[in-house]
């Protein structure tokens, strides 16, 4: 399976932010590409730099954006995982949310952030609660949100659930996310995507990740463009991170394997 990674400059205009996200999802479908994966924010704007105060959103334009790409995956038959806040009745604050789009033109499902700064969860999302998996053609992915990346129980997690690639959407510009990224992605051997606003990828570029923590594709630097990579489990080239490492990690220690090592 070829999936790509996608970046393009974020704004407030969520019918902008919609008509990039469809000529992107052109663009991969145009190169036989089965998934394609947007930032956080990328259909309704980020909280506290698009969004200045939810009173501003027009919901119901961003609910028919949320309509026109999943009418377009139909189209190119192509699966789109887009962040982009979710509302809740008042007074609850809305989701900082990952929509995952299925060729056929569903919403297959949601991801909705659980860790939050304490900026975010005081005065603009209210947490969710589950970790979300889902499966294209043999596949597993699963998804994860910016500041999400420093806990590392939460990666782990995902790899207990047998997860292939994990989808890692983010605004913030913040290097050491990267170096997180990779690490998540090497420790517990499955691919990663990076998935970043343009204005902000200087220092985490939009990227996909082997099982072995080293970048496989990037995208260009503030422009509007996609980096895809193929992700094939029996590439030799990941033959120790993903049909060594992996089965072995999970593993009893060596001392249960071998009691009688036991000084």
């Amino acid at each position: 399976m070829i999936i790509a990674t996608a970046t393009f400059p974020i704004s407030a205009d969520v019918q902008a932010n919609g008509d990039a996200i469809r000529a992107l999802m052109d663009e991969a479908a145009a190169a036989n590409l089965r998934l394609i994966h947007f930032g956080e924010g990328a259909l309704s704007g980020y909280a506290k730099s698009e969004i200045r105060s939810w009173d501003d959103v027009d919901w119901t334009a961003v609910d028919a954006q949320i309509a026109g790409v999943a009418a377009h995956a139909a189209r190119l038959g192509i699966w789109v995982v887009v962040g982009c806040a979710h509302p809740l009745e008042p007074p609850l604050l809305p989701k900082n949310s990952l929509f995952i789009i299925s060729d056929q033109g569903k919403v297959a499902a949601r991801y909705d952030k659980r860790f939050l700064s304490h900026s975010e969860v005081t005065d603009w999302y209210t947490p969710g609660t589950d970790p979300v998996t889902f499966e294209i053609d043999g596949v597993r992915f699963g998804c994860a949100l910016c500041i999400e990346v420093v806990f590392p129980k939460l990666f782990a997690e995902y790899e207990r659930l047998d997860v292939d690639c994990l989808l890692f959407s983010t605004y913030a510009c913040n290097s050491q996310f990267e170096v997180m990224a990779r690490a998540h992605a090497m420790t517990n051997c499955y691919w990663a995507s990076t998935a970043v606003s343009a204005q902000n990828e200087g220092d985490l570029p939009g990227m996909i990740i082997g099982p072995d923590g080293f970048e496989i594709a990037r995208c260009p630097s503030n422009h509007s463009a996609l980096a895809s990579a193929e992700i094939d489990k029996m590439a030799p080239r990941y033959e120790v991170a993903w049909q060594r490492a992996r089965p072995g990690r999970r593993r009893p220690t060596s001392l249960e394997i071998h009691p009688h090592r036991l000084s």
